[in-house]
C-alpha cells in the first residue's frame, strides 16, 4: 500500500512542501529512503523505526520505501522524521489515513518516541496562515506560534499522541489561540546618560526618522557606542507583518529571537568572519545583516573589521536583501537594516591631541583608507562625536524627557513618511525622491552649488535628497528649504581625507 504525507523544508527563510510517499510490499525486510537526502535525514530510517516500536506499534516487515519529493531539493535535518514514521503507519493501516490528509507533520523523533522541536516551525506555519490545513508540531515549539492566529496547530510530545490523534473520529478543535507575546518590559536606555553631544544626538534623531545609515567619528569615549544603543529606544515598535517577518528569520536561526514587536539590535565584533555577517553554512543560515532586519546593525570600530566584510555591505545596503550562491543552491535573505557604524579618526584614537597620539600622516591615512570610498557613500550620515566640554561633563544633566521629546518627533516624522510614500526616505527609489521630495529654488541651488564644488556622484546627491527631506518632515513641513538642505551637508561629512582618496 502507497501512502503520501505533506511535510515542509527548510530553504533560507521559505518553508517549501515536501510529499512524504511511503510505500510498502513483501519481500525481504528493507528501508530504503530516497529523494536527495542529506546525512541526518538518511538516518531517520533508525529513528523511526526504533519510535514505532518503542511506542508498541508495528513496523512492517517487508520491503519500505519512502521518497521525498521534489527529488532536486536537497533535504536537511531531522524535521521530516514525523512525517516519514506517520507515512508508514498511514501505509499499513494503523492510523486514519482521511486526517492525514488534512494535516502536515514536523517534528524529529528520539528513539524512544519523543517528538522533538525543530528548527523553522514559524516559516512552515506562516505558509498554513489562513488555509484550512492543520499543523502537527513538537509541543516545544507552541511558545514560537503564538503570533499566528489563523493557522490550525496541533501540539504533540510523542508519537502516541500523534496516533491518538489521526485515530480519533474527528479532528478535534485546535486548542484556544495565544496572543502575541507582549515585549517584555526592560529599563529603557536613556540618551539622557550621554553628556552634551548635541549635534550627535539631533543626528540620531534624523537617522531614526527617515531609517538612514549613520556614521560616527570621534575620539576614544565620548559616548558614540552609547548613542548607537540608544538609537533603538527613538525607532517605533515593528508593525505586526514585520514582526512576523522577523521572528521567521529567527525560526531558521540559532540566535535568540528578540521580544516579538521589538526591532533587532545586532553588534557583532570585528573579527566575524564574511559568512557570520552576510550568511552561509550548510545548510545555509542567515548572518547578522539578515538578523538586523527591521532593526539596528552596530558596527563599532568600523575599520577593524576584514575588507571583504566592509564590502559585503554595498549590495545589501542598496538591494535591502542579500542572495548567498553556493554550488548547488542560491538563498536569497531580508537585509533591510539600518546601518549604525562608529570608528576613531587614527588609529591611536586622539589625533587632535599631540599628549595622547604620535600617528603619522600616513598612517592616518592607511587607516581611514580601510572604508572604501563607495561604502562611505552609501552612508547618508556622517556626524563627529568630539570630547565632551567640561561645562556638559560637569553641570546639571541632561532633562529626564529628552527621550520622550525626540521618540515624538521621530513617530511624527514617519507617520507623514508613511502616509506620503508607504516607506521612510531611506527607502525612497530616485523618481520617489523626485515626486516626493518638492525643493524650495533655493534650497535646489544650494544643492547645485555643493555637487559641483564637492563633485558629489548622482548617488550621494539623491542621498542628500533623502536627508533633507527627513529634516523637512522634523520640521513639519512640505518643502525641502536652503536650511534643510544646509543641515543635511554638514551631515555628509565631506571631507576627501576620510574617503581614503588622498594621494601619498
Amino acid at each position: 500500500m502507497s501512502v503520501c504525507v505533506r511535510t515542509r523544508a527548510q530553504v533560507g527563510i521559505d518553508a517549501p512542501q515536501v510529499l512524504v510517499e511511503a510505500h510498502c510490499q513483501p519481500g525481504t525486510p528493507s528501508f530504503t529512503l530516497v529523494g536527495m537526502a542529506q546525512t541526518a535525514v538518511r538516518e531517520a530510517r533508525d529513528r523511526v523505526r526504533s519510535a514505532i516500536r518503542n511506542v508498541g506499534l508495528k513496523y512492517p516487515q517487508g520491503r519500505l520505501v519512502v521518497n521525498l519529493a521534489p527529488a532536486d531539493l536537497a533535504k536537511h535535518g531531522g524535521r521530516y522524521d514525523l512525517a516519514i514514521a506517520v507515512a508508514i503507519l498511514a501505509a499499513t493501516e494503523q492510523v486514519n489515513r482521511g486526517h492525514v490528509d488534512r494535516l502536515e507533520f514536523l517534528g524529529e523523533l528520539s528513539l524512544y518516541g519523543e517528538v522533538r522541536g525543530v528548527r523553522g516551525a514559524f516559516c512552515a506555519a506562516s505558509r498554513l496562515n489562513g488555509r484550512d490545513e492543520g499543523l502537527v508540531v513538537p509541543a516545544s515549539n507552541l511558545d514560537e506560534l503564538a503570533p499566528l492566529t489563523g493557522v490550525a496547530v496541533y501540539p504533540v510530545s510523542t508519537l502516541k499522541e500523534v496516533v491518538r490523534l489521526l485515530q480519533a473520529p474527528g479532528l478535534p478543535e485546535p486548542g484556544p489561540q495565544r496572543c502575541p507575546p507582549k515585549p517584555r518590559a526592560r529599563p529603557r536606555q536613556s540618551l539622557s546618560d550621554v553628556r552634551g553631544q548635541t549635534k550627535a544626538k539631533r543626528a540620531l534623531a534624523v537617522a531614526a526618522a527617515g531609517g538612514h545609515h549613520l556614521l560616527m567619528t570621534g575620539p576614544p569615549g565620548t559616548g558614540k557606542t552609547m548613542l548607537a544603543h540608544r538609537l533603538a529606544a527613538l525607532l517605533p515598535p515593528l508593525s505586526v507583518d514585520e514582526a512576523i517577518e522577523v521572528a521567521n528569520i529567527y525560526s531558521v536561526s540559532t540566535r535568540n529571537a528578540p521580544d516579538f514587536g521589538s526591532r533587532p539590535f545586532r553588534d557583532p565584533h570585528h573579527t566575524a568572519s564574511l559568512a557570520a555577517i552576510v550568511g552561509g553554512g550548510n545548510p545555509i543560515t542567515p548572518g547578522e545583516i539578515t538578523l538586523a532586519h527591521g532593526g539596528v546593525l552596530f558596527l563599532d570600530e568600523l575599520p577593524e573589521y576584514q575588507r571583504n566584510v566592509l564590502e559585503a555591505l554595498r549590495e545589501p545596503l542598496e538591494a535591502g536583501e542579500v542572495a548567498v550562491a553556493r554550488v548547488r543552491q542560491t538563498v536569497r535573505f531580508p537585509a533591510r537594516f539600518q546601518l549604525v557604524a562608529a570608528m576613531n579618526p587614527c588609529p591611536a584614537g586622539y589625533i587632535c591631541d599631540e599628549t595622547h597620539c604620535r600617528c603619522t600622516p600616513q598612517q592616518v591615512r592607511q587607516y581611514r583608507s580601510r572604508i572604501s570610498g563607495p561604502l562611505l557613500d552609501r552612508i547618508d550620515i556622517r556626524v563627529e562625536v568630539g570630547p565632551v566640554p567640561e561645562r556638559d561633563l560637569w553641570g546639571e544633566p541632561p532633562p529626564a524627557n529628552e527621550d520622550a521629546e525626540l521618540r515624538d518627533m521621530v513617530a511624527v516624522a514617519r507617520t507623514r513618511q508613511m502616509q506620503r510614500a508607504g516607506k521612510v526616505n531611506a527607502a525612497l527609489a530616485v523618481r520617489e525622491i523626485e515626486h516626493h521630495g518638492k525643493m524650495a529654488p533655493a534650497a535646489a541651488a544650494l544643492l547645485r552649488r555643493a555637487a559641483k564644488r564637492f563633485g558629489l556622484s548622482a548617488r550621494a546627491v539623491h542621498r542628500l535628497r533623502k536627508v533633507s527631506l527627513t529634516i523637512a518632515d522634523l520640521a513639519d513641513t512640505d518643502e525641502i528649504a536652503s536650511a534643510h538642505v544646509a543641515q543635511a551637508l554638514t551631515y555628509r561629512a565631506l571631507d576627501e581625507e576620510l574617503a581614503g582618496r588622498e594621494s601619498g
